[in-house]
């Protein structure tokens, strides 16, 4: 493993555990000494070694070491999605009623900026710059079906099948948006590793 996938692994982790805070304090369970270990180096550790097994199993399957930190990079882009979510959401939300799908549309686009960036320099290892239309283009067509998906994804979540097990609505919204992330990344990675960023 390169240095540079230790610390990225370490800063994911951190960051992954943001999301795992919010959740905790939804449900009244953010205070601690336990809980702050946890989220302060428990999860950027747990990263750090699950990065490290995939980096073991990738000697054999390469792809498992590329799935991995494709999921690094995605549970990171979710955060992002999540808070630009949130932000959006209310700003907007103070000056005119718009429907919770829009904001939930151009948070995952912006999150799905920094997955391109991070898919293609550190996950799929691509720093060629040749054909970079042809990239672009094709990594166009993948992200925008991805947003119809997670879209779908989310307005099912949170339409159709709503609040579940007495989760309180606010924190539905939140693991909806997560739900739908990960549907939506079933396909990315799909697309990206076998139409974008082939070797």
């Amino acid at each position: 493993m390169k240095f540079k996938d230790i610390i990225l692994a370490l800063i994911s982790g951190r960051i992954i555990a943001f999301l795992l805070q919010d959740f905790l304090k939804e449900l009244g369970m953010s205070s601690g000494f336990y809980v702050s270990l946890i989220v302060w180096i428990g999860f950027p550790l747990f990263s750090l070694f699950c990065l490290w097994v995939a980096f073991l199993i990738g000697k054999k399957f390469l792809f498992v070491y590329q799935a991995a930190k494709f999921l690094l990079v995605g549970a990171v882009a979710t955060v992002l999605d999540l808070k630009i979510f949130e932000l959006f959401y209310w700003f907007i939300s103070l000056f005119i009623a718009i429907s919770i799908l829009f904001p939930k549309g151009i948070s995952f686009l912006v999150a799905t900026f920094l997955k391109y960036c991070g898919n293609k320099h550190w996950a799929f290892l691509q720093h060629e710059k040749e054909n970079i239309k042809k990239e672009v283009t094709q990594f166009f067509f993948v992200t925008v079906v991805g947003v119809v998906i997670d879209i779908i994804s989310f307005y099912i979540f949170i339409k159709i099948i709503g609040s579940q097990y007495g989760v309180s609505e606010v924190l539905w919204i939140k693991l909806s948006v997560i739900f739908s992330g990960i549907v939506a990344a079933a396909w990315n990675f799909t697309g990206y590793k076998f139409l974008v960023f082939k070797k």
